[in-house]
């Protein structure tokens, strides 16, 4: 039945209930509802008492801030600026060639502040890309180091995470895990500016198994696997010597055993504890994978042991897990905001617990960062930076650095606020808890104290798991914890390369461009962006939805006749992606010097309405309005 036939049809209906069929959804305002229309519709049908529609409007208007959030939330000051680009003509001569296909470059300079050298030091900046010249960073972006003593250049890995389109640009975060020497700086080159260019695929310590938030994450130093109920942390595994595995045991208080407990509070008058360990599922979260880091954030208010009898929105609690491939520790961000004034007895965010005994000793840091071995002198209790356990015998061990904890009061709270809620930075390590096993666990908020809204308390810990040699491990904990306190600084620097690079200036022996990504293949791969780009999804009708405007393909590879295309779905509610799939085989088939396409479909990363083109944007009726904001 064609077009015209289902309006024909349904013409007297429409007709009969009032329609103008001069009316259309023509732009992004007439296609949604905003959240101050489906707060409306949803407080009537609470009034009505229809609690389904009322449920229904509830999902819906979270769907509506998830499309906000990701269409205008602020990722902040970046540090490579867009408007700070250079041509690639600039560069030597060589260094031009090495990278020929791309025709921007970036300068990052690389400070060390303490007199500690760095080796594989993790770099996260944020970095701004002008849009009119690059389509699709992950693809696009590469990074080189400049040997300052030689004057060559050699590619580093590199991952790109958090793409977002505001405006005219492309912001992005962008990690290197670099090099620096003690209080000196390291020069990296950061390239965009390649259409040909492919998704690069670099080896990795990282390996990450399962989907969502419930991840089984190997790296180099050990094996962590996360809760499929709630994503906690529930087991870690080493990988040295005899593979020392931590997990908490037991039935818990009704929820899964993690070996992380935390974030949780205890309400006013000690009725019940609210816990995120108490998820069903967690309510919100957003995961990175890439082959440098993987990050599992979580979000949410915690829930009653009795939910949802019980649902208060006191106390806002966002955690972030990341694990490095190379590193032997993982990092722990973590926030607990006030959403509205109220008073809580306690609340903790930072307690782990360790089933089997494994450890015979205790490890602690003060407020200065030096280890000490025992138990915690009762002046040092709420003054700890650091804890953990060891075994005296194995030498395996456990250990948390403190890197941040501090409260963070809103202006509009008055001068007394954080008297009201003094934070504690407590959590003696515990060898025999019993019917728990060996732990700690920080109280920061006790003894009832008064919340104002907007208070935030911010935690961020590094966690090892390793070996704690008898002779030089205290000394090798407090450097740790002394370069992770003071990370190397990020600037956009043009200025910091020599100015004598003109003819010693080198490469290494393969140039930036695989087969595919060389301006050779800037043709072809081309030919085949605009033969995907016949290719519609034919649920919008009346606008030309084609794959690459709605930025559903990831990548394209070109291997002589051989073409690989990555894709994605809008969202899980579409997974026969071979219904676009098939039409692009078809079309891509009939291309001169292509013999066999294949098209995969990925999940990850997750599509978003960043990834429109800016005639997406328009046939999508975004305007101008949104993609500038």
């Amino acid at each position: 039945m064609s077009m015209d036939e289902v309006s024909t049809k349904h013409e007297p209906q429409a007709v009969r209930v009032g329609w103008d069929l001069r009316q259309g959804e023509f732009t992004y305002a007439d296609r949604t509802d905003d959240v101050e229309t489906k707060v409306r519709l949803l407080r009537q049908a609470q009034q009505d008492g229809n609690f389904a529609l009322a449920i229904a409007l509830a999902d819906s208007i979270k769907d509506t801030l998830q499309c906000e959030q990701m269409l205008r939330e602020d990722p902040g000051a970046p540090v490579v600026p867009a408007s700070a680009w250079g041509s690639v003509g600039e560069l030597p001569a060589s260094w031009e060639s090495w990278a020929a296909g791309w025709s921007l470059f970036q300068v990052l300079a690389l400070d060390e502040p303490i007199g500690q050298p760095r080796r594989g030091e993790p770099v996260d900046v944020l970095i701004a890309l002008p849009a009119d010249r690059v389509a699709a960073p992950a693809r696009e972006v590469r990074v080189a180091r400049v040997d300052a003593a030689t004057g060559t250049l050699r590619e580093v890995r590199s991952q790109l995470y958090n793409e977002v389109r505001r405006g005219g640009q492309w912001l992005a975060r962008l990690v290197v895990l670099a090099d620096v020497p003690a209080r000196g700086r390291s020069v990296y080159l950061v390239f965009c500016g390649n259409p040909a260019a492919e998704l690069p695929d670099y080896p990795s310590e990282l390996r990450v198994h399962g989907e969502g938030f419930g991840l089984d994450i190997e790296t180099a130093h050990y094996v962590a696997r996360l809760s499929r109920q709630m994503g906690q942390l529930e087991r870690l595994t080493s990988k040295h010597r005899h593979g020392l595995e931590l997990y908490a045991g037991g039935e818990g208080h009704g929820e899964p055993p993690n070996i992380d407990w935390a974030h949780d509070y205890l309400a006013s008058g000690k009725f019940q504890k609210f816990r995120v360990t108490n998820w069903e599922s967690c309510p919100n979260y957003e995961v990175v994978r890439g082959p440098l880091c993987t990050i599992v954030r979580r979000f949410g208010f915690p829930h009653s042991p009795a939910h949802p009898l019980f649902t208060p929105s006191r106390l806002f609690i966002d955690v972030s897990y990341t694990f490095y491939g190379d590193l032997p520790y993982l990092l722990k961000d973590g926030r607990m905001d006030a959403a509205q004034d109220f008073t809580l007895n306690y609340s903790r965010d930072d307690e782990w617990v360790f089933s089997g005994y494994s450890f015979t000793d205790s490890l602690w840091m003060d407020e200065q960062w030096r280890l000490h071995e025992g138990p915690v002198p009762r002046e040092h209790a709420d003054r700890l930076w650091g804890v953990g356990f060891f075994n005296r015998t194995s030498r395996d061990s456990f250990f948390a650095i403190h890197l941040a904890h501090h409260l963070e009061v809103p202006p509009s709270a008055g001068p007394h606020s954080a008297v009201d809620a003094p934070l504690y930075h407590s959590g003696p390590p515990v060898l025999n808890y019993a019917g728990h096993g060996q732990l700690w666990s920080r109280w920061q908020l006790r003894q009832d104290p008064k919340l104002v809204a907007g208070l935030g308390l911010v935690q961020r810990n590094a966690y090892l798991l390793g070996e704690y040699p008898e002779d030089g491990g205290a000394a090798s904990l407090e450097e740790l914890a002394q370069r992770l306190l003071h990370p190397v600084a990020a600037s956009s620097a043009r200025g910091a390369l020599p100015d004598d690079l003109g003819s010693p200036a080198g490469v290494t022996d393969r140039p930036l461009a695989r087969p595919g990504e060389r301006p050779v293949d800037q043709d072809r791969k081309r030919a085949i962006w605009e033969a995907l780009r016949e290719v519609r999804d034919e649920m919008f009708y009346t606008v030309d939805a084609n794959v690459v405007d709605m930025g559903y393909v990831y990548d394209v590879r070109l291997r002589g006749d051989e073409v690989h295309v990555l894709m994605t779905m809008p969202h899980r509610g579409r997974p026969r992606y071979n219904w676009l799939a098939n039409s692009m085989r078809r079309r891509l088939e009939q291309l001169p010097g292509v013999r066999s396409v294949v098209v995969d479909l990925t999940w990850e990363p997750a599509w978003t309405p960043n990834r429109l083109t800016d005639a997406g944007r328009r046939a999508m009726g975004l305007g101008e309005a949104v993609a500038t904001t």
